[in-house]
């Protein structure tokens, strides 16, 4: 890793900022799509760029905010990366968003999040906060290959479990489905009765398959060389050289999901997702005359 000073670290407007705290990854996920060609990575994507000064650097932007809002961040790199647990960068910027009585929507793999399980907690009962958790496989076999240096499905699922028992919304993140690979039936439904389970407010799925664009295409077929030989041939044979590859049980997994998220009260529509992470609540309203 390396250590920069950014010159800043919030971007968007008005209800929609988001920031990415490190750049790059070590989870090693073979599906990728933070190695593409079109972000402009300078460096080894595994030499994680550390944005140090990040908590000053947000510290200052939500002080000039007039308005209070949600923060995002781990869309791009995971903030619990492995680094995380000696420079805690993340963390001193929750404590950053708690202080500043922002709200907080944070996506990651990893069970390195319920280190700060306290200060999400208080996050949530200061303002907003909702913790998205990407599930991919309920095989924990399959789970060390495509996801190899992060926790397996079981213990995210855990990690669901404890956010509930505090209060905390969550979001599931019910992709990719890789072609051939993890676009069961069984995976998906054994997956989404934990979501049940485990009473997530909403999954959010871009599509029964996985995209693939320059850079994120190379990777992914060395390891489908590595680990399903053969595969990669029925790839090309199958999608070409197409950004999006979905399943071809993907219209019937679609079914599936879109039912069991209908039956169970969870929100299927990607949209209304995003519009409940970006939703800051209004906690502080003025009492109406008919309220006395």
């Amino acid at each position: 890793m390396h250590f920069v000073d950014a010159k800043g670290i919030l971007n968007g407007s008005g209800g929609h900022l988001g920031m990415n705290i490190y750049r790059g990854c070590t989870h090693g996920c073979i599906y990728c799509d933070g190695r593409s060609d079109c972000y402009q990575l300078k460096h080894r994507f595994e030499d994680i760029e550390v944005k140090q000064n990040a908590p000053e650097l947000l510290d200052k932007a939500l002080k000039s905010k007039r308005k209070k809002c949600m923060i995002g961040t781990g869309y791009i790199s995971d903030p619990y990366l492995h680094c995380e647990e000696e420079i805690k960068l993340t963390q001193k910027c929750l404590k950053v968003i708690l202080k500043n009585e922002f709200g907080l929507a944070i996506q990651t793999k990893s069970d390195r999040i319920l280190r700060d399980i306290d200060l999400l907690d208080e996050i949530n009962k200061t303002a907003k906060c909702v913790v998205q958790m990407t599930l991919t496989t309920y095989d924990d076999e399959l789970c060390k290959i495509i996801e190899p240096n992060v926790c397996n499905t079981k213990r995210r699922i855990e990690v669901l479990e404890q956010m509930r028992e505090r209060g905390i919304p969550t979001v599931v993140w019910l992709s990719p489905i890789l072609p051939f690979i993890n676009d069961t039936k069984e995976n998906i439904q054994a997956i989404l009765e934990e979501c049940v389970r485990t009473e997530v407010k909403g999954i959010i799925n871009c599509g029964m398959g996985v995209t693939l664009r320059d850079g994120d295409r190379e990777y992914y077929y060395a390891a489908l060389d590595k680990h399903f030989p053969g595969m990669k041939e029925r790839y090309i044979k199958t999608y070409g050289n197409s950004y999006e590859l979905l399943s071809p049980d993907s219209k019937e997994l679609s079914k599936l999901f879109h039912k069991i998220c209908d039956e169970n009260g969870i929100i299927s529509d990607m949209q209304e997702c995003f519009a409940f992470m970006e939703e800051f609540p209004e906690k502080h309203k003025q009492m109406s005359i008919f309220d006395l």
